[in-house]
């Protein structure tokens, strides 16, 4: 089972986005059969089997094994991941098309966070070392310095990149959002 299944298609987004299915995806992230799953679910076994077969045709679930009962072929089902990524682009975007070529634009952002989602998402979890970092935090810029420290931010990322953008060692991507945080959240 993977960690993570990044969804960038449109019918497996519309295959998962529905209540039922979840709750069947649920009892699948460990191997069971229709049956068993209908009982946890207090539905007919006829109903999970069918939310299970469209679930194995976007290719959400998938059969691990079977076995005989009463004469007849049962099979046990699990989920393919552990959780499922949705892709921005398939949620679509409010305000019609963005400007992704200004850097300084909440577009171009969206963007950026868009791609690091697939990246993250792509990575091999088994590997035994992902070296990579996380770091978030807040600065607090007065308005009459705003472009002072975006342009300082910049001369030090562009720094980065010169120092070590050579072409031999392992490959990095580093990706820096700024943006204004708006209200605190709980």
């Amino acid at each position: 089972m993977r960690d993570v299944l990044y969804l960038e298609q449109i019918e497996q987004a519309e295959t998962l986005l529905k209540p039922q299915r979840v709750d069947v995806l649920r009892q699948l992230a460990e191997p069971r059969t229709c049956t068993e799953v209908a009982a946890r679910l207090e539905q007919t076994p006829q109903r999970v089997y069918y939310h299970v077969k469209q679930l194995a045709a976007a290719g959400l679930v998938e059969q691990v094994a079977s076995r005989k009962v009463r004469g007849i072929s049962e099979g046990i089902w699990q989920a393919v991941a552990r959780s499922y990524w949705l892709s921005p682009r398939l949620v679509g975007r409010i305000g019609g098309v963005r400007r992704v070529s200004d850097e300084l634009s909440l577009g171009h952002l969206l963007d950026l966070m868009e791609e690091v989602q697939a990246d993250v998402a792509a990575l091999d979890r088994s590997a035994p070392e992902l070296p990579s970092i996380g770091v978030s935090g807040e600065i607090r810029v007065p308005a009459e310095r705003r472009q002072e420290f975006l342009h300082d931010l910049q001369s030090t990322l562009q720094d980065l990149f010169a120092r070590y953008g050579g072409v031999e060692g392992d490959a990095f991507k580093l990706a820096v959002a700024c943006y204004p945080k708006g209200e605190d959240r709980d």
